[in-house]
């Protein structure tokens, strides 16, 4: 018996689908053996890159709510991982930073989400994964990272 559904599951939609739901699960997954959920990964990240950097800047950069925005950086503030404090551009809004440990432990979720990528893209050769990334590149209609 075959597997139900073949015009769906023939697809590019469903079947990037597919794959975009087991990058997220194995990524998930090795964030989590770090004690970081997805989302407080991705404001570690912006923060990173753009910080200090104005919480409503922030919140813009990821395309995030800016009520679930400050929920996690309540959450990142508490573990001591990011530090809100005025900004000197503009004192009545709050610049986030991280602090040093933030730093480290965004060195080992990138770490960890490289390694899980790695994971997700095993199946292909280094000639096939420059191929795929391209590709998804253009589809996706995004520019590739700098560098």
């Amino acid at each position: 018996m075959s597997a139900p559904l073949p015009a769906i599951r023939a697809l590019p939609s469903w079947l990037l689908g597919r794959a975009a739901a087991r990058g997220r699960t194995l990524v998930a997954e090795a964030l989590a053996a770090e004690g970081v959920k997805m989302w407080h990964h991705v404001v570690l990240s912006a923060v990173g890159d753009l910080g200090p950097v104005a919480q409503a800047e922030l919140g813009r950069s990821i395309q995030l709510d800016p009520k679930d925005l400050v929920g996690i950086l309540n959450d990142l503030q508490s573990a001591r991982l990011v530090v809100r404090e005025p900004d000197p551009k503009d004192r009545r809004k709050n610049a986030v930073s991280l602090t040093e440990e933030g730093a480290r432990l965004l060195e080992r979720c990138e770490t960890a989400a490289r390694d899980a990528n790695d994971t997700l893209l095993a199946p292909l050769s280094a000639a096939e994964r420059e191929l795929f990334m391209g590709l998804l590149t253009r589809i996706s209609g995004t520019e590739p990272p700098a560098g």
